[in-house]
This record gives structure tokens, C-alpha cells and sequence, in this order.
């Protein structure tokens, strides 16, 4: 199997993906609240992890689980006119969770809120990962929306 691919045919097998997306721009932070809390009962259900980062623009999530919840879960949010032109960052095999029992943590900015500290944020959200490369994504993004890049 190459990398980047996955065994759908292995439920067991856990799988993480990492999106990028924007929001529709009539989208408004109660709108973004609402789509948490959905995820978090639809992810407790499918048995996937993560995280949910919005920056009043643009969805940054991760999500981990069962390889075919993650795809199902992913075909969803592809559908889903609240936002637009989502683009895979990453999408593989892992051994263990990187977010642990999280339904789905989450930083909600909204564009009428100021920046904030979001680089802070999601540093603190992520202070327990493992893989470099995943907390270097999400820092990224944080990075982007209060233009410390």
C-alpha cells in the first residue's frame, strides 16, 4: 500500500486526516458553534477524535478514527454548502491518536473578534502531540490569520 493510501477493508485501522476550507462568507459564529456541536455527536458516535480551528475565514480540521468514519465523515463535510474548496493537507495511517478522547477540541475565532492569541491557542492545544509535522500544520494556520509567517 502506498503512502497516503489506506485499507478501508480494516475497520480497526486508525486513519488521520487534516483539511483545509473556507467558509461561506455569509457564515456567522453561531452558524460555526452549531457545526461543532453536531461533530461532536456525530464524531462520539463514529468513534474520531480531533480538532476544529476557525479562524472567522477558513475551517482547519483534524480528524482520527476508523479509516472508513473518517472517509464517510469527510464525504459529508465535502457536501456541505456552509463552506467551500476544502483541500487535503494530509491524509494517513497513524498508530495511535493524536488527540486523545477529544469528540473534537476546538478554537473559534470570529471575524469580528480581534485576532487574539491564536498561535498561544493552538500551541496549548497541542502541547500533547506527537507528530511534529501535525503540530507544525495547525501552528501554521494560526500563524497565517494573525500574520506571524
Amino acid at each position: 500500500m502506498g503512502k497516503g493510501t489506506f485499507n478501508l477493508s480494516d475497520p480497526m485501522m486508525l486513519h488521520q486526516l487534516i483539511y483545509i476550507s473556507t467558509a461561506r462568507a455569509s457564515l456567522i459564529l453561531s452558524d460555526v458553534e452549531g457545526i461543532l456541536q453536531t461533530s461532536r455527536r456525530n464524531n462520539d458516535r463514529a468513534q474520531l477524535t480531533g480538532l476544529l480551528i476557525f479562524d472567522g475565514k477558513r475551517f482547519l480540521q483534524a480528524l482520527e478514527g476508523p479509516a472508513e468514519a473518517i472517509e464517510a465523515t469527510y464525504s459529508r463535510i465535502a457536501l456541505d454548502p456552509r463552506h467551500r474548496a476544502l483541500v487535503k493537507l494530509s491524509s494517513r495511517h497513524v498508530e495511535t491518536r493524536e488527540f486523545g478522547s477529544w469528540s473534537m477540541g476546538s478554537h473559534l475565532v470570529g471575524p469580528v473578534m480581534g485576532k487574539g492569541d491564536l498561535v498561544s491557542h493552538v500551541d496549548a492545544m497541542t502541547e500533547g502531540l506527537t507528530d511534529p509535522n501535525v503540530r507544525e500544520t495547525l501552528r501554521g494556520f494560526a500563524k497565517l490569520r494573525t500574520g506571524a509567517l
